[in-house]
């Protein structure tokens, strides 16, 4: 079992706080994987916003735990404890992997763990990073980024998307996927996609793009070009690349193959099919094709990803 260790004190964001809790707490309905043991850690009592909050343990635990998760710091003129600062930096060099989420970066940049990384936070706070720590490579364009052991997100929304990203890659997409439609959010959006579009997501039935998006996942085992789906929107393909990258912040085709590659891995889980099977199912048509951008996107072979997620779930 993988121990999550959500540090708290007083002047944490308690949105961030929260969402983290929900995600790593408890396990959705049907899934049978061995689950987090989340320990929210504190040297006291601790008032986040209008909520008051009893620890489970002290800070010194997050030396213990496998993954360190900071939530939002809430006053950016005001330096994080010394004591929150020295105990996230002693679970990283103990060997933790440490999540920030929103502005809880600028608690990982004051105890050094981004320096010569890149890193992100909330849109409206990456000047302040990048001045404050020169040394850290701020990206501000960004919903968060992944250094391996070191893992920083953008605000809000993005915050539940590392939180996703990381059950994604602790016990597989398929459970991620669960965990997104318990909470009902979209089961995943890529680090790299911009922090900051104008409609994250179609909130009208008569959006343009409200019936594209089920229409494309229910084919995507056929060769669909952006030519496709502007004509079955009723626009453009100029038309539809402005809507698509309203809503989704990337283009159509970069989207879609976010879709394959997400189905893929469904698959490789799942299923023994083989790549050359599994390539068909997703409409990468051959696995050369697919084995190609996979690993350029998961960073893994299909046939090492399947491997390992097995190992994990045994």
């Amino acid at each position: 079992m993988t121990t999550v260790a959500l540090a708290a004190t007083d002047g944490m964001l308690h949105f961030e706080l929260s969402l983290a809790h929900e995600v790593f707490a408890a396990a959705p309905a049907g899934v049978t994987a061995p689950w987090y043991d989340l320990i929210v850690c504190g040297s006291a009592a601790v008032q986040v916003g209008r909520f008051r909050l009893e620890p489970d343990a002290g800070l010194d635990r997050l030396r213990q735990a496998d993954t360190v998760i900071v939530p939002g710091w809430a006053d950016l003129d005001e330096e994080p404890p010394v004591y929150l600062v020295d105990a996230v930096r002693e679970a990283h060099e103990a060997g933790a992997r440490v999540a920030s989420l929103c502005t809880g970066a600028f608690v990982l940049a004051a105890a050094g763990i981004l320096d010569g990384r890149r890193a992100t936070t909330h849109w409206a706070h990456t000047e302040v990073l990048a001045a404050r720590h020169p040394r850290v490579e701020v990206d501000p364009d960004v919903l968060y980024v992944d250094n391996g052991s070191v893992l920083t997100s953008a605000g809000k929304a993005a915050a539940l998307d590392l939180c996703l990203h990381l059950v994604r890659l602790d016990l597989g997409s398929s459970v991620a996927n669960a965990v997104a439609r318990r909470l009902v959010v979209p089961p995943h959006r890529a680090g790299g996609q911009a922090q900051f579009v104008t409609t994250p997501v179609p909130d009208q039935d008569d959006h343009p793009l409200a019936a594209l998006f089920p229409w494309i996942i229910e084919r995507l085992d056929q060769p669909l070009t952006v030519e496709d789906l502007a004509r079955r929107a009723g626009m453009s393909s100029r038309h539809l690349g402005r809507h698509f990258r309203a809503v989704t912040g990337t283009t159509p085709l970069q989207w879609l193959l976010t879709q394959r590659i997400r189905h893929a891995q469904e698959l490789l889980e799942k299923t023994d099919d083989g790549v050359d099977t599994i390539a068909a199912a997703t409409g990468m048509g051959t696995a050369t094709t697919l084995r190609r951008h996979f690993n350029r996107t998961v960073g893994v072979p299909p046939d090492a990803y399947r491997r390992t997620f097995r190992s994990l779930t045994r």
